[in-house]
């Protein structure tokens, strides 16, 4: 009951921040993102410190995260051209070269952890900022997004509570169930209808698609992240976050669901 309690407190802060920050003003949502962004990086790195294999430099990739999110910033506030992304492949393969002078013994498997912890954290939280930028609903798009993947979480642990017996994915989280899963789905399209019918008018059919995409992609999200730490053996990515672990456990739905539904908007706006 007291973890329940806290996680109840922490989980209103948590999304009070993330929400408010989004409605109150765009550059809000920089500073507050780009501080997830920057402890989420520093998490996954610090999931390897006592890696028998892996040996990542945490501050290349910090940097060089950092510096992809501020140039991806910059282009989107129409502060810096768009000619500015080129910069980026020369970085990476900068970054490539520094295994040339660290003598670690799985140089490909460093240089695939260390790129891929850019794409799984610094990707995602650039594209709700960019996201929010060009939108201009009455109930914003980031808004919306998150409430469909906390709902999807949050419904889908209470079916699964209640009438979970088939196991989902149990190799990988045991406690998951596909009548909990389907629990949350159903809720996520009811809330979908919601906000396209009563809250953004006209736009129905876009939001169940929206819920469409996102509740399954949520579900992938949780997975994958039980997967990573599953493998490496650890039960939470930090604690941060006081019953909930830390900011990638938190994020862990997001990460997976935002880019597909950042092209999904894209696809539709441009229509």
């Amino acid at each position: 009951m007291n973890n329940l309690v806290l996680r109840s407190i922490t989980g209103a802060i948590f999304a009070t921040v993330v929400l408010g920050s989004v409605l109150w003003d765009p550059f809000a949502q920089m500073a507050v993102f780009s501080i997830f962004m920057v402890l989420g990086l520093v998490e996954f790195y610090a999931l390897f410190n006592e890696h028998s294999i892996v040996k990542v430099s945490k501050e290349i990739g910090l940097f060089i995260g950092l510096f992809i999110f501020t140039l991806m910033i910059g282009i989107s506030l129409q502060w810096l051209p768009e000619l500015s992304l080129v910069l980026i492949f020369p970085l990476f393969f900068t970054l490539i070269l520094a295994e040339l002078w660290t003598k670690k013994e799985h140089p490909l498997i460093n240089i695939s952890v260390l790129v891929f912890g850019i794409i799984y954290v610094v990707g995602p939280f650039y594209l709700t900022i960019d996201m929010n930028l060009r939108d201009d609903s009455y109930m914003p798009s980031v808004v919306a997004m998150f409430l469909l993947i906390w709902t999807n979480d949050t419904f889908a642990y209470l079916s699964g509570r209640l009438f979970g017996k088939t196991k989902l994915f149990e190799r990988i989280s045991p406690k998951k169930t596909w009548e909990g899963t389907i629990g949350g789905v159903v809720m996520t399209i009811l809330l979908g209808f919601i906000i396209g019918t009563y809250i953004n008018q006209g736009e129905t059919m876009f939001w169940i698609i929206s819920a469409i995409i996102i509740a399954p992609c949520a579900i992938f999200g949780d997975l994958l992240e039980s997967l990573f730490k599953r493998s490496l053996g650890i039960k939470d990515s930090g604690t941060i976050l006081p019953g909930h672990g830390g900011i990638l456990d938190r994020f862990d739905a997001a990460l997976f669901s935002i880019p597909f539904f950042y092209c999904w908007t894209m696809i539709y706006h441009y229509f």
